[in-house]
């Protein structure tokens, strides 16, 4: 105890009290940015800015994260860029100058700029750096933190000699309250503010905003100098009655009637299906008034907006307005993302109640074959009849059943295939089967955007491909959705087989082996017609040659025994020997009929050939120019040679593995060769066929003129002799050419293999399409439907002319040939592109609107029309628009027409309420003759209204230096808000 009473060993708590406090380190943290900034010292810049600069001019903005305690701050600079050019330095602050926020404070070039940032809006500075709460703290309520931040940010400020204005957010973040300080070599600047809910009775005109103004002034002069009032008010405009349908009504008594804006296959849709514009906010101003000039209190005010001399408009859309083509794409969009198969879709009960009416199918297809039909069976009316056949078979299907309309279907069919349509003529038939075959190519010519398919690799805007995507698609929104569109496809299918069966050329594809360029899906359709045109060909073929058969057979006396007719020049079919007609079958590939041998020359058998032995010439086309062969004087002849088989960029893509998978070792490098040289042995048995007696060289000239090489050499007599050889290539050990030359036999095309069997093909093709799911056959139309919906694009801005949508056009345009291209797409960038377009197509709904709401005609010309046109596009592109000429102006009296209308129907609504309430007939009639006494407004009440305050007094005695005061205040019908910047000199305060 004792030692515990001992004062030597007593141990005292020492505190420093020079460590730096939070509150401290806060302070000297702010400083440590402001210098980090450069934002230490005089102001720099013009002294004034020039007018409209808030708007059009660039903001530049920085953050730095600050902390207090354990409270986040972000710390923000705000700073209008300022043009070099213009920064020339005549236009500087002295030295001692006040600072530059207090010169924008009486600036009058950027009064109310739109789409500018509050504090700019309510104070006119052009630099100001601002202090606000992360963005997960609590906003600064108590009157005590907001005391001592602004206290840090006083400090702050003049340790660092900082002359921007610096601000900090306090309550709550919605009502976007600050309070700042800038200071300057002996003057600050306070800004304050007030923000209620209701407008005090008192203040709500200008009367009473001026006694708040100085008041708050405090100057001790009389009389006070003048204050500067500029005063904006803002009227809304929400009711468009004019124009309140932006679609055309639904036609009801046809097939597709019953949908907002729909169209006939072929067509998209286009435009909003509600108002793409929802407000327009007119802006009356009048900026430069001085006290006195004008009255505005609680009895009397002279504020009229239509002889305001300044008016502005700006329009308010409405956010993501229901548009039918975006709608439509992403419907479409959503079904390349399904995973049923057609099978799964329509369910077993079909394929059930097909197979119970097989007797009737026997008795539907017995249609085709009547001989006694009442309309003939022409190639333009085949289809028809198949379907009516097939309205047969569903005869007893239930409605409901079918998911795809009957009349709809048979719509969509005859839109796919009009060939199938019963013509009146044959001259009609002939003339629609060659606009089929030509695919409109007078028209492709005439449009300028008919290759945009090659960029987008979808199909030509007239082929059977992209009408089947416009009809998809369209199926696909207004009539049943996925399980129509494989009721569709499946119909679709079924047509092509027929076509096929029965030799019925597609129509809508161009003619030749598929085009590379064009999507799978149309490759896949060219090749299929390809393998219909070879069929109908050896079909037409083999009845040529029987009918002439039978004429020799009638001419020889038409036995059994007779022989048969020797080999006609116009025939196309060789029978071999030991073969007869009645054994021969499509499906044997033993020999291949070439089509063009129709017109081949035989030439005349000469003395030799029949005393020699020497085989006859088949297989000739046409002389080669002058050539003869080098080992006769025979000429030599082009032959006719097989097509090579078309390709579909899968079957090309297919034998390239196969031949990559052979590898590099001698026998794959021989056995490749082989299958590439298929169609070399084929030309040179046609070759040999067609010039007998030649060699190698006589077809290396004919095939590879380059690979024949000439030279001039002197004979034994000195005379200049051009002498041939082949060339290095030719020579080499080993050569395939050689090879496939010694193999080669002398068969004519029309017996030999066929390179192409269009038998195979076409059921490979229609097998392939057959297992198509609804969400494969949508990813492989996917391009014609972005190739239709630009196209629809650019068909609607022409009319409107609309430069920025021109512009984003050509950019997806670019954007969907990167997207498209590759096999495996990118869903979530078609996604964001699809919405591209909807964005454009909202656009042009936009400006169409407000054409029609500014009684802008298609085709009106004038000074006061283009004016207008002017005008309509600026409201789309900028954030506010000025009125030429105020309300005299042309634009000006229509939306003084437009507010007449909108009021004078408030005001018969309103009447045509009171009338309807339960009163006597006196008061009825009180009633009425006392609203027809009061006359109607041309303008409603204003939704808002800014004034603006200004002047320069001493404060805060009678000897300081004259110093800017401000303030802005916001009247509106639940808010209340005042701005002030006042000024003090502190030079002997």
């Amino acid at each position: 105890m004792a030692a515990d009473s001992d004062p030597e060993s007593e141990v005292f708590e020492i505190t420093d009290f020079t460590t730096a406090s939070e509150w401290e380190r806060f302070v000297s943290r702010v400083e440590e940015v402001l210098n980090d900034w450069k934002l230490i010292g005089n102001s720099t810049g013009r002294l004034s800015v020039e007018k409209g600069e808030y708007t059009s001019g660039t903001w530049k903005e920085k953050s730095q994260d600050i902390n207090f305690a354990d409270f986040k701050f972000f710390l923000t600079h705000y700073s209008l860029k300022e043009e070099s050019d213009k920064d020339d330095g005549k236009d500087k602050l002295e030295e001692d100058a006040f600072p530059l926020a207090m010169k924008d404070l009486l600036c009058m070039n950027n009064d109310f700029p739109p789409r500018a940032h509050c504090l700019v809006r309510w104070y006119g500075i052009r630099e100001f750096v601002v202090i606000s709460p992360g963005a997960n703290c609590e906003a600064v309520i108590s009157e005590s933190k907001c005391n001592l931040l602004l206290s840090s940010i006083s400090i702050s400020l003049a340790s660092s000699g900082c002359q921007v204005p610096m601000f900090v957010q306090i309550q709550q973040k919605w009502r976007r309250i600050y309070a700042g300080e800038c200071q300057g070599p002996g003057v600050r600047t306070d800004f304050e503010m007030v923000h209620l809910r209701k407008v005090p009775s008192q203040y709500n005109h200008l009367s009473g905003l001026l006694d708040i103004f100085k008041s708050k002034i405090g100057c001790s002069l009389s009389p006070l100098p003048p204050v500067n009032i500029a005063i904006r008010f803002t009227y809304i405009l929400q009711d468009w009655q004019q124009h309140s349908w932006p679609q055309q009504p639904p036609d009801f008594d046809t097939i597709l009637g019953g949908e907002v804006g729909g169209v006939e296959f072929g067509k998209l849709p286009f435009g909003a299906c509600e108002e793409p514009i929802s407000e327009l906010h007119l802006a009356a101003t009048w900026p430069h008034l001085t006290e006195g000039i004008v009255v505005d209190n609680e009895v009397y005010s002279d504020l009229d907006p239509l002889q305001a001399p300044h008016w502005t408009v700006r329009v308010r859309t409405a956010e993501n307005p229901q548009c039918l083509l975006g709608d439509l794409l992403t419907e479409f969009f959503k079904l390349c993302c399904r995973k049923e198969s057609t099978e799964e879709i329509l369910g077993r009960r079909l394929a059930e109640d097909e197979g119970k009416e097989n007797s009737d199918i026997s008795s539907a297809l017995s249609k085709l074959t009547e001989p006694a039909a009442t309309v003939p069976i022409s190639k333009l009316s085949v289809s028809n009849m198949m379907h009516s056949a097939r309205k047969h078979i569903r005869r007893h299907r239930r409605i409901d059943e079918s998911p795809l309309n009957t009349d709809i279907l048979n719509s969509v069919l005859l839109y796919l295939f009009p060939d199938a349509a019963v013509e009146k003529s044959s001259e009609n038939s002939k003339s629609k089967t060659a606009q089929a075959n030509s695919c409109g190519k007078a028209d492709q010519d005439k449009s300028s955007d008919y290759n945009l398919f090659l960029h987008l690799k979808s199909a030509p805007s007239d082929s059977l491909t992209y009408r089947l995507a416009l009809c998809v698609c369209l199926v696909n929104y207004n009539h049943g959705g996925l399980r129509a569109v494989a009721h569709l496809w499946q119909e679709f299918v079924l047509e092509l087989r027929y076509r096929w069966e029965n030799n019925y050329l597609i129509y809508g594809l161009a003619g030749g082996a598929p085009d590379l360029r064009c999507c799978l899906l149309h490759q896949k359709l060219q090749m299929l017609n390809c393998c219909i045109e070879r069929k109908k060909a050896r079909d037409d073929a083999r009845k040529a040659l029987d009918g002439s058969r039978e004429r020799e057979q009638r001419v020889s006396g038409g036995g059994q025994n007779s022989c048969p007719a020797p080999e006609s020049t116009t025939s196309t079919r060789e029978v071999s020997p030991g073969k007869s007609w009645d054994s021969w079958s499509d499906s044997e590939d033993e020999f291949f009929e070439c089509l063009s041998d129709q017109g081949e020359v035989e030439a005349p058998h000469t003395e030799g050939e029949k005393d020699g032995g020497k085989s006859k010439a088949e297989g000739r086309l046409h002389p080669n120019n002058n050539m003869t062969l080098l080992n006769s004087a025979e000429p030599l002849y082009v032959p006719v040679t097989q097509d090579p088989a078309p390709m579909t960029e899968d079957l090309l893509e297919e034998q390239s593995e196969v031949l990559a998978k052979l590898g590099t070792s001698a026998e794959g490098t021989h056995l490749r060769a082989r299958m590439q040289s298929a169609c070399l042995l084929s030309d040179m048995e046609s070759f040999k066929a067609a010039n007998p007696g030649c060699v190698l060289e006589d077809f290396v000239r004919w095939y590879s003129p380059r690979d024949y090489v000439e030279d001039e050499v002197v004979d034994e007599k000195g005379n200049k002799v051009v002498k041939g050889k082949l060339s290095a290539r030719m020579m080499i050990p080993g050569n395939m050419w050689v090879e496939a030359w010694e193999t080669a036999r002398v068969i004519p095309a029309r017996r030999q293999k066929r390179l192409f069997d269009d038998t195979k093909e076409a059921e490979k093709v229609l097998h392939y399409l057959a297992v198509q799911k609804p969400a494969d056959l949508a990813r492989h139309l996917l391009p014609c439907i972005v190739h239709a919906a630009i196209l629809k694009l650019k068909e609607e801005e022409s009319v409107e002319d609309i430069p920025s949508v021109k512009k984003s056009i050509q950019q997806a345009t670019a954007q969907a040939s990167k997207l498209l291209h590759p096999h495996n797409h990118d869903y979530k960038k078609l996604e964001d592109f699809i919405n591209q377009l909807t964005a454009m197509e909202t656009v042009v709904t936009r400006a169409r609107s407000l054409k029609a709401k500014f009684a802008i005609s298609e085709g009106e010309k004038g000074e006061d029309a283009g004016e207008l046109e002017k005008f309509v596009s600026s409201l789309l592109e900028e954030p506010e628009v000025v009125v030429i000429g105020a309300g005299q102006g042309p634009a000006g009296s229509i939306i003084h027409r437009l507010f007449i209308n909108a009021q004078r129907l408030a005001d018969f609504t309103s009447d045509e309420a009171a009338l309807l309430s339960p009163l006597d007939e006196d008061s009825r009639h009180d009633r009425k003759s006392t609203g027809g006494s009061n006359k109607v407004p041309d303008f409603p009440s204003p939704a808002g209204r800014e004034i603006l305050l200004r002047t320069c007094v001493p404060r805060p005695a009678p000897y300081s230096k004259a110093l800017p005061q401000r303030l802005f205040c916001v009247l509106m019908r639940e808010e209340f808000r005042l701005a002030g910047a006042f000024s003090s000199d502190t030079s002997f305060f």
